[in-house]
């Protein structure tokens, strides 16, 4: 696998759909897959402390069909696509003792791409996609126009996988995108037909729109978990092409200050608000600006304001969607302080949170935010001897706990 010396390889791997929404059918469709990838990813570091990344385009049929928009109308089936993959991402490094967002390891980021591989077996054409969509629900034509600098491509080696390079392929050719690299077969997958409506709404009634959403957390060493709950916040912001013109779409994360974190176990590991902040606006821009590179890099501000939540960094991840990295000093954060946001976003295991928070705005008043609960990264499908292994790769703490130990070593 190439790389130059400076920069960390870097990959992307087309999945085309699986036959189901289970574990059990991601595992079997796609770990063979995952795990050559890897492995040459890892060989492709040859040593170093990079960190190589792979963007993972998981196709979905239909995922721009009204029945999913917005995306919050699935938000149930296309947290719990996110989760199954991020798991199974986990269960492979584990599996090759592999780290993640590690020096040494790989930095996986799930996409969700709308291909049909049995209706497109031929790809639209340029014109067929007026508007270039921003993650993490796009087309095959942005991401394949992307102009990501790739130093490989890979796919499956099956039919449905051939038939889905083969359509990137027609988009991502070297006229358009300098350097491109023609997808390369990965050998070992299994065949397999995909399944028919594999996203399904989770209520028949009409979802509401979200202009302005928002999350909260520590994001201390930054792992698969907060990566599922930030992908999770992204799909309920309203998509950029259903938008009027000029609307602004906000993501508000609050992340905690470090005076709140003091009590912390292995607190003397903790990385820095600063540090945090910045792995989180990595990842979130690495998941939505599909659009061609602009000149320089998004622009970002930092505030200063008297009061509460005061301090933030604002980014203007592409025109028309803003991120808000807030530091909070109490559980509540923004969402008590700003009236105009519309939905809150938390895990299962911190589902009383959003409770807690429609409560405190009742008694402003205010409007109450919708919820979205996203599943927990289970470690059920690991052997027993690699669950203490599994914790510490998406334990915030048992990171934490590992790097005391090496510090004592």
């Amino acid at each position: 696998m190439a790389s130059d010396r400076i920069s960390p390889p870097s990959a992307l791997l087309l999945l085309p759909p699986p036959p189901a929404i289970s574990f059990d059918q991601f595992k079997f469709v796609y770990e063979s897959t995952l795990s050559t990838v890897f492995a040459r990813l890892v060989k492709a570091l040859n040593g170093s402390n990079r960190i190589a990344t792979l963007d993972i385009a998981l196709s979905l049929p239909d995922l721009h069909a009204p029945s999913c928009q917005p995306p919050t109308r699935a938000f149930g089936s296309l947290q719990r696509i996110v989760e199954h993959t991020y798991r199974l991402v986990a269960a492979v490094c584990i599996q090759r003792n592999i780290e993640m967002e590690a020096p040494g390891g790989i930095d996986s980021r799930v996409i969700l791409l709308d291909y049909d591989s049995i209706r497109n077996t031929q790809p639209k054409s340029t014109e067929s996609v007026a508007v270039k969509r921003n993650g993490p629900v796009i087309d095959l034509q942005t991401l394949a126009e992307s102009q990501r600098l790739w130093n490989n491509i890979f796919y499956p080696d099956t039919t449905v996988g051939q038939n889905l390079a083969t359509a990137f392929g027609s988009f991502h050719t070297s006229d358009r995108v300098p350097g491109s690299r023609s997808p390369q077969p990965v050998s070992g997958a299994p065949q397999w037909t995909p399944g028919r409506s594999l996203v399904t709404p989770d209520e028949p009634t009409e979802p509401a729109l979200h202009h302005s959403v928002i999350l909260g957390g520590t994001f201390d060493h930054f792992h698969i978990g907060h990566k599922l709950l930030l992908t999770a916040t992204a799909l309920v912001l309203q998509p950029a092409e259903s938008c009027d013109a000029g609307q602004e779409r906000v993501i508000t994360v609050g992340v905690t200050g470090d005076e709140m974190l003091k009590n912390k176990k292995y607190a003397q590991f903790l990385e820095s608000w600063e540090e945090r902040c910045r792995s989180t606006g990595k990842f979130l821009t690495s998941i939505m600006d599909f659009g061609p590179p602009e000149t320089g890099a998004p622009s970002s501000e930092q505030i200063y304001n008297p009061g509460p939540n005061g301090r933030s960094i604002v980014t203007n991840i592409r025109p028309g969607i803003t991120l808000r990295l807030v530091q909070i000093h109490d559980p509540y954060g923004p969402t008590i302080t700003e009236e105009n946001l519309s939905a809150l976003v938390v895990s299962k295991e911190t589902r009383s949170g959003g409770a807690a928070v429609n409560q405190e705005r009742a008694k402003r008043g205010w409007k109450q935010l919708e919820v979205f609960e996203v599943d927990v990264i289970h470690s059920g499908e690991v052997p027993a001897e690699e669950v203490e292994n599994f914790a510490s790769k998406i334990s915030s703490t048992d990171i934490r706990r590992r790097r005391m130990e090496l510090a004592m070593i």
